[in-house]
């Protein structure tokens, strides 16, 4: 098996299954809530669904709440953090220290354009530090920021830019100018955007067995005062919507007249486009059996004719409240994916140990048989390659009868030793 193959095997494995749960996962808005209800039929149901984020001032909004300002950290002679500028859309930009007045400066077009970089002019050595451009959008909760560092040098070969690991870091010629940038092109940070046109409400209705896809939509809402209903259950005021909901940001589904057919899974959708925010919320809900309307007690028999006491009214199980459960659903729609992925990635995995068992024996063979093959090669004798000896044709020439006459062993070691050699010589012409 070759590295590359066995290198995407594994990079195979590793990351196929979080792909595609990354996929899968992909949601319209985050869900921040989940409950099931449980309420008796004939009552009303309240599904809760609230945001202060959804609030419209129906005000100046752009002119009071964004705000830019640069800061400026210097760590020499000692640490001092100081304010350099700021500006918003409805004022003019201010200029903290008067040495800077005319010679530090933002774009008068920064928010309409999204550039807010800051221009120094006549950069002195006291201009050194690292500065931070700062955007906020106070009705949003947006918070953002950017650090640049800024160097002065005598010399113009040693002018440069560079990124340091953490932030940009400019180097520049003493007396010249520089812009530090800073450019945000959200539309958020921009004109042109009416708040009640970015923001917008929906409610839809899941009846049990169909597919979130095949919701029905109740009711939209938009922040201009627009509404739309779907179906007459609006019309007929079964449900219900306040109608200061951007006011309030109250966007609570009110139900009446619970009957079984009511039963099924809500959701309620929150947009607001010109900050960002998507959420879900959702409830299931359940119809009960309803509540009887005269609740029957049993009589009490008195003896001796004692008085009746008054009695107090007692309170029984069903005439309780009910009883809200919170229960976070997960999402199903992933499930099918991920499990997919990790049992594709066990056989991708068992795959390549059993090709690598395979190849490893097959090594093993191969090198024992190679090493038969020398010792029998060693093992025989060859002579000019015509004619070959074999050991075991020699005969043993040691044996002694089982009559000897030799008066010594010296007189018998030489007669058999003549006896072999000569055995041998005969061998060899043949």
């Amino acid at each position: 098996m070759h590295p590359e193959m066995a290198f995407l095997m594994i990079l195979t494995v590793l990351f196929l299954p979080g792909a595609w749960g990354q996929g899968g996962s992909v949601r319209p808005g985050a869900v921040l809530e989940a409950k099931n209800l449980t309420l008796p039929a004939g009552s009303r149901a309240v599904l809760p669904c609230r945001s202060p984020q959804m609030v419209w001032t129906r005000d100046a909004l752009k002119d009071r709440q964004r705000v830019v300002h640069w800061d400026l950290v210097r760590s020499s002679p000692e640490y001092s953090v100081e304010r350099v500028l700021d500006m918003s859309p409805g004022a003019r930009q201010r200029v903290y220290n008067a040495f800077n007045k005319g010679r530090v400066s933002l774009p008068d077009s920064a928010f309409s354009d999204g550039n807010f970089s800051l221009v120094i002019d006549n950069v002195v050595a006291t201009d050194k530090g690292v500065y931070t451009c700062n955007l906020h959008h106070h009705y949003c909760q947006i918070h953002q920021s950017i650090q640049i560092q800024l160097n002065v040098t005598k010399s113009a070969r040693k002018e440069k830019r560079y990124w340091d690991g953490e932030k940009t870091v400019l180097v520049v010629l003493l007396g010249s100018s520089v812009v530090l940038p800073c450019v945000n092109r959200r539309p958020l940070w921009r004109e042109g955007l009416q708040e009640d046109q970015q923001q917008v409400a929906h409610w839809d209705f899941q009846p049990p067995g169909v597919r979130p896809d095949r919701a029905d939509r109740l009711v939209d809402l938009y922040a201009s005062g627009e509404r739309r209903d779907y179906g007459p259950l609006f019309a007929r005021s079964k449900m219900s919507v306040e109608e200061d909901a951007f006011t309030l940001g109250d966007f609570s589904l009110y139900i009446s007249d619970l009957n079984p057919a009511d039963r099924g899974l809500y959701s309620c959708h929150l947009h607001h486009h010109y900050c960002g925010l998507h959420e879900r919320r959702i409830f299931r809900l359940t119809v009960g059996p309803p509540l009887p309307s005269h609740p029957t007690t049993v009589p009490r028999i008195f003896q001796n004719n004692d008085e009746l006491e008054p009695r107090t009214k007692e309170v029984l199980p069903h005439e309780e409240g009910p009883r809200v459960v919170n229960v976070f659903l997960p999402e199903h729609r992933g499930y099918f994916v991920h499990h997919l992925g990790y049992f594709l990635a066990a056989f991708f995995l068992l795959a390549f140990i059993i090709i690598a068992v395979i190849v490893l024996t097959k090594r093993r063979k191969k090198r024992d048989v190679e090493y038969e093959l020398g010792r029998s090669v060693r093992g025989t004798m060859t002579n000019g390659g015509e004619i070959a000896f074999d050991c075991t044709e020699l005969k043993a020439c040691d044996q002694e009868p089982l009559h000897s006459d030799y008066k010594n062993n010296l007189l018998k070691e030489r007669d058999m030793t003549k006896d072999c050699n000569k055995e041998f010589d005969g061998k060899m012409w043949k």
